[in-house]
């Protein structure tokens, strides 16, 4: 698979195919190779375990019944209409997303030309998660906008997000603001680094408004992983693996030891979810998977 096809083009993609949703899967099967022992089942050790839904082309059903067999707990980045087909399997929706929009990722609160149009969808989308079980919803900080410089963006994204955060406590849904790299997938966006983010998250001073922490974007753009998330776990509420470079699997073909990350999460109590978001390169996805499921088992 092209290391240049991210999930903004895959969001594109679903967006475009959201009228067939329901009638037919959005992917076609990937099948096991012929012969091939199922991979073996992992204990699910001290940290919940997701898998972002557009890294896998198997119909939704049949994602859920292989990951579950192989001790994933929940399906990660899915829209309303699929959230039931993943709680009916008996995972949970780890991430969900309040609209299906092609500028989902750049149409974000350091924009206030944004928030009202944000708000709706989320006032829409936060009563409807909560009766599906779902206690996490994604929502962007934006790209950046000529004549907003970076401590408007930051006030921009308090205001915008303070409004909601007391609905989404009401409800118990925690807003997960996802953090992106704008040097090689993202070129823009403007919560690029973890002091944007956390300097959002003082402002709002709720614990339903968190960061997505993405570890894949992060060690594009400032690296010292650990040591950030150690300093910084009051504000992360979710976290995204992926390899690095390439986005693909995150085992020792890239540069980051993410078992020694995944015990670094674990060793601070977090409750969250870690949903691993590459796109797999061996033949068959599932045994990438596994082996993500593996490494991250601590």
């Amino acid at each position: 698979m092209s290391t240049d096809i991210t999930r903004r083009a895959a969001l594109g993609r679903l967006a475009a195919a959201a009228a067939a949703v329901g009638a037919m899967p959005l992917f076609a099967t990937a099948e096991p190779s012929p012969g091939k022992v199922a991979p073996e089942r992992t204990t699910p050790g001290r940290l919940k375990q997701s898998l972002s839904r557009w890294t896998s082309k198997a119909p939704l059903p049949e994602l859920c019944k292989r990951l579950k067999a192989l001790g994933f707990a929940g399906v990660d980045l899915l829209y309303q209409d699929e959230w039931a087909v993943v709680t009916d399997s008996g995972l949970a929706v780890s991430m969900g997303y309040p609209a299906k929009r092609d500028n989902f990722i750049t149409m974000g609160f350091n924009d206030p030309a944004n928030h009202a149009t944000l708000l709706k969808e989320l006032e829409t989308t936060i009563p409807l998660a909560k009766s599906a079980g779902l206690t996490n919803m994604i929502t962007m900080f934006g790209n950046r906008k000529e004549g907003i410089d970076e401590q408007q963006a930051v006030d921009n994204c308090v205001a915008g997000l303070s409004k909601i955060a007391p609905y989404a406590a009401e409800h118990g849904i925690t807003l997960c603001v996802e953090l992106l790299n704008s040097k090689v997938d993202h070129h823009g966006y403007q919560g690029d680094h973890t002091a944007f983010g956390v300097a959002v998250m003082k402002g709002i001073g709720s614990p339903n408004v968190k960061l997505l922490y993405d570890i894949y974007h992060m060690q594009i753009m400032e690296g010292d992983v650990i040591r950030t998330i150690r300093d910084n776990i009051q504000w992360i509420g979710h976290f995204h693996t992926g390899g690095v470079p390439g986005r693909h699997e995150i085992d020792g073909t890239q540069e980051l030891n993410y078992h020694a990350v995944a015990k670094a999460i674990a060793d601070l109590n977090y409750q969250g979810f870690i949903a691993h978001e590459f796109m797999p390169s061996q033949s068959d996805p599932f045994d990438s998977f596994a082996e993500a499921f593996k490494i991250c088992t601590v």
